[in-house]
């Protein structure tokens, strides 16, 4: 796979999931994680993940990447559970 001059997606593997015909959810999933696990130190997920969404949803709304692509937004504005039984003294 070649790489990508784009810096949210250096390795092109979210470019390269949607041109895979007949791609399934799961598969999408999977390419999902290995971009989050590869996107370089210095890069913010959050704002990479934003600025994928914006740049192919539009054009391709029924697409399972865009579906993945919408979930992780949506796990990434999601209010982080603080406390807990581990905040807990023992």
């Amino acid at each position: 796979m070649a790489r990508s001059s784009d810096p949210n997606d250096h390795k092109g593997l979210i470019r390269e999931a949607y041109r895979i015909d007949g791609i399934t959810l799961p598969e999408c999933r999977s390419i999902f994680l290995d971009w989050a696990l590869s996107l370089p130190a210095d890069r913010d997920q959050n704002t990479a993940l934003a600025e994928l969404h914006a740049g192919y949803a539009e054009q391709n709304p029924d697409h399972p990447m865009t579906q993945v692509l919408t979930e992780g937004l949506q796990t990434a504005k999601a209010p982080k559970r603080r406390g807990g039984w581990r905040s807990r003294n023992r």
